[in-house]
């Protein structure tokens, strides 16, 4: 009898525990619903919504950590997950190969919004730079001609101007209120602090820069024309727009030229591209090697590290005062 009472209480309570254990799953699980889930496709617009969108957005970024988003492709996987979206932010520009993810069958009610929109892009500035013009003034005026016509892509990299960033911020805190009217005002508040911060990052490489020696930098691909232009800078890239194009030996040889005529300190490379092609360069003319990150994505290491697009841009910043001194 005793021994039938015990294994009845033990039913009891591991019925209650269950109960509870129950309970608490379906406690956590409700909060999810109150926030507003929204997708962004790549590192720059998730770093910006989330600043934005604080603790009132469930945000997901659909690029996985460390992928460079001229080779990422979205999976079915992720085309499904957009149907449970409410927002989707993607960059444009031709950054990120969008046209599987706003089809009218995976959006359905989904809104999509380009967060680059109304920014004037400039064109890519590939073969543009001082190492090619410094052998093409013999070439005919009509082949310039035609080649810069073929030459009709624009650079996306928006967000490495600073002033461009606070745009890209206040157009995602448009689509963040107007998807969620009843937290517009919490958006807004987190969009002006942000932009205050924006503002200060622009005044620091004003600062900075306009002290510097030196004009040109080095840089693996042409990712910082909006940065270069803003700050007064001339950008010579050894490849072009995307960082897997392979550059010819005559344009590898034109780099080292100028690298040597200019007395070039550094030449600059990515975390998330090989290196090869600025060690060659820096091999060749003795010059030193420096991290410019074009912030297309981060590591899952630098994440776990806290940082971010503000903390990445002032690590720029310093290697740039380093190499133009």
């Amino acid at each position: 009898m005793k021994l039938m009472v015990k294994i009845g209480l033990m039913c009891l309570l591991g019925a209650a525990v269950l109960l509870a254990g129950c309970g608490g799953k379906t406690k956590s699980t409700q909060s999810s619903p109150d926030k507003l889930k929204v997708f962004a496709t790549v590192y720059p617009v998730y770093d910006f919504a989330k600043q934005v969108g604080g603790d009132r957005i469930e945000l997901v970024m659909l690029m996985p950590p460390g992928a460079e988003p001229h080779d990422w492709e979205p999976t079915p996987q992720d085309i499904i997950k957009l149907k449970s979206a409410q927002l989707v932010l993607y960059h444009g520009a031709g950054l990120e190969p969008v046209d599987k993810l706003l089809s009218k069958d995976v959006l359905a009610t989904v809104k999509a919004v380009e967060v680059s929109k109304g920014i004037t892009l400039l064109a890519s500035q590939e073969d543009h730079g001082h190492a090619d013009e410094a052998d093409d003034h013999h070439h005919d005026q009509d082949e310039k001609t035609e080649h810069h016509a073929h030459e009709s892509e624009t650079d996306p990299h928006v967000w490495l101007d600073p002033v461009n960033a606070q745009q890209e911020v206040k157009t995602i805190a448009a689509a963040l209120s107007e998807v969620d009217p009843a937290n517009a005002d919490y958006y807004q508040q987190n969009a002006e602090r942000f932009i205050q911060e924006l503002a200060q990052l622009d005044n620091d490489y004003q600062a900075t820069l306009a002290k510097a020696a030196r004009r040109d930098i080095i840089t693996s691909h042409i990712a910082f024309g909006y940065l270069a232009k803003r700050y007064n800078l001339e950008l010579i890239g050894i490849m072009g727009l995307a960082p897997d194009s392979e550059p010819t030996p005559d344009k590898m040889a034109k780099v080292v030229d100028f690298c040597r005529t200019h007395q070039v300190k550094y030449i600059f490379f990515e975390t998330l591209v090989s290196p090869k092609l600025a060690e060659t360069i820096a091999k060749e003319t003795g010059a030193g090697l420096l991290v410019l990150n074009p912030l297309e994505n981060l590591t899952a290491e630098e994440m776990k590290q806290g940082k971010d697009y503000l903390s990445v841009m002032r690590e720029n910043l310093a290697n740039l005062a380093k190499a133009l001194q």
